[in-house]
């Protein structure tokens, strides 16, 4: 016996997977789920095998669900947008279907996981998720981290700077730091040039909290931020933050 989710907004697009779901007797429907913080409470309680996940969400949508769980399991989409499918396969998802999809269409769905199963060919979604830079307009400005069992939402404007740490990206904000399983170059890419930029192998920057840039010692120097913190520049990064800044 397998175990699975259903995670939609929709009401009739949750019935309809669970509709066709009755074809299979070894898939278990543990629950279905109306947004993505129900998903993420969902997947850690049950441990699913598999997942099927809606993007366009309320309060936060699919990719970002996924960003927020230590074991994803296997995941196929469903959804009304086809943009976002490239994104979708660069997360490594089992499949894509488009709203509204046939059954036809669900079950060869259905027999691809069966056969990632099987074989074992299927990284974790995880794994691809660490890198995948396409964003939503809604990520734009914000960035969704988990903060013990909660799930908090902090908007763009509110980050400080980012520091690396390990594996992880240290979000600095006016209420906290809070950690998130992302890379500096990702951040680089992600974030607003002309609102962030990366000083340092180890620090990006938000351009709103710099007050002053001070010498140091042998022709290097240091960002001093808003609350004191003071960002060791690197050569390039003392470069581009001059031409950012038009000095």
């Amino acid at each position: 016996m397998k175990k699975c989710l259903i995670i939609d907004d929709e009401p009739l697009a949750r019935s309809i997977v669970a509709e066709y779901l009755q074809a299979y007797p070894e898939l278990q429907v543990m629950q279905e789920c109306g947004d993505g913080f129900e998903g993420v409470k969902a997947i850690m309680q049950h441990q699913p095998d598999l997942i099927f996940l809606d993007i366009q969400m309320p309060k936060i949508n699919g990719f970002e669900m996924l960003e927020l769980v230590e074991q994803a399991p296997g995941v196929i989409f469903t959804t009304a947008f086809d943009e976002y499918a490239i994104k979708a396969f660069e997360t490594n998802a089992v499949d894509y279907l488009l709203k509204p999809f046939s059954r036809e269409r669900f079950d060869a769905a259905i027999r691809k996981w069966l056969q990632n199963q099987k074989t074992a060919e299927a990284l974790p979604v995880t794994t691809a998720l660490e890198e995948a830079t396409g964003k939503q307009p809604e990520e734009q400005h914000r960035i969704v981290v988990r903060a013990g069992n909660n799930i908090r939402i902090i908007p763009v404007a509110d980050v400080l700077y980012l520091e690396a740490y390990d594996d992880y990206v240290k979000i600095h904000t006016r209420d906290g730091v809070f950690l998130k399983k992302k890379t500096m170059g990702y951040y680089e890419k992600a974030l607003d040039p002309s609102q962030f930029v990366r000083v340092h192998r180890s620090y990006i920057i938000a351009l709103s909290q710099l007050t002053r840039i001070e010498p140091f010692e042998k022709d290097s120097h240091m960002a001093l931020l808003r609350n004191g913190q003071r960002i060791p520049l690197s050569k390039s990064g003392y470069t581009r933050l001059r031409t950012v800044l038009g000095i």
